[in-house]
């Protein structure tokens, strides 16, 4: 008896279909952690910077929002950033949220936070 092997046409579809979903989760949730990770080395440069150890906090926001230009990040303004010292250095933190529609009503949200405190 000879028995037939592969795949049928709905598990194809199926596959497919699961396929596409996890692309696009993978489309539309890639991005904002790429600026996220944008926005952490903008932080830690900016922080970093020995020329504003004992600048004026709107220099430092005027110093961030030059690196975030150049960086790309949009989600945080340098209104937006908690600008402290503590034990003589800079110390720049930040906590934002990010709505991604998917379709229709549905979204993934994104809750980022970060800081240029050494850890």
């Amino acid at each position: 008896m000879k028995f037939q092997r592969g795949l049928s046409l709905n598990a194809i579809m199926l596959g497919g279909a699961v396929l596409a979903v996890l692309s696009l989760l993978a489309m539309k949730s890639i991005p904002p952690w790429i600026e996220y990770g944008n926005l952490v080395k903008a932080v830690k440069g900016t922080a970093g910077d020995a020329s504003l150890k004992e600048a004026s906090v709107a220099k430092v926001r005027d110093a961030f929002t030059k690196r975030a230009d150049m960086d790309d990040v949009k989600s945080v303004k340098a209104e937006d950033l908690d600008i402290t010292k503590e034990g003589g250095e800079l110390v720049i933190s930040f906590k934002y949220e990010r709505k991604v529609p998917l379709f229709h009503n549905v979204s993934l949200v994104f809750d980022f936070e970060g800081s240029s405190a050494k850890q």
